[in-house]
């Protein structure tokens, strides 16, 4: 008897982009196990919905939607980051040649101060590279929204690790480039 398709994509997608996946769900929740439950819950809610031949192309992208989809649904029903935030900020007395490492979870400890829909606009936007129409499309919201999100993310992350050179927005792209191309801002 062979596997049906809808089992050999499943295997195939966790074996070829379930790491990728897991580290998407990580920027997200912050913790390693709560990324891998978030993956496993959206793996399990995509693939038991679906009714037709699966097309590989579009599985990652509809378990991706639904990473965060769960992680924002999952936040408002816990209402809660005390759990994880003392796992993310950096211990001060410990001081190393490993700047990334700091980097990372500086990074990791501003990220969890921000709202699920903030966290989650961030995400989409600098790790994920969506433009603000794909995002609000990801999201299900309206694209001002989204710029309102991100503006009040930035803000804050800006006032715990200083001015993001990477921070843009649509509609600040050609600005953005233009600045770097002079070597600041004008």
């Amino acid at each position: 008897m062979g596997e049906r398709p809808r089992d050999t994509a499943l295997v195939d997608l966790v074996r070829d982009r379930g790491e990728a996946l897991v580290r998407y769900a990580f920027l997200l929740t912050g913790d390693v196990t709560a990324a891998q439950d978030v993956v496993q819950d959206a793996l399990v809610k995509v693939f038991v919905r679906l009714r037709a031949r699966p097309q590989p192309e579009f599985l990652e992208a509809y378990v991706r939607r639904t990473i965060v989809t769960l992680y924002i649904d999952g936040y408002r029903r816990r209402r809660s980051w005390t759990q994880v935030e003392h796992l993310l900020v950096q211990d001060e007395a410990r001081q190393g040649p490993d700047v990334d490492t700091a980097a990372r979870l500086d990074l990791h400890a501003a990220l969890a101060t921000l709202a699920p829909q903030e966290r989650a606009a961030v995400v989409l936007r600098y790790f994920a590279d969506l433009t603000v129409p794909e995002i609000a499309d990801e999201m299900g919201l309206a694209q001002g929204t989204v710029k309102r999100y991100l503006s009040n993310a930035v803000g804050r992350l800006e006032k715990r690790l200083g001015p993001m050179p990477m921070a843009r927005s649509a509609d600040t792209d050609e600005a953005m480039a233009v600045t770097t191309q002079h070597g600041g801002r004008h």
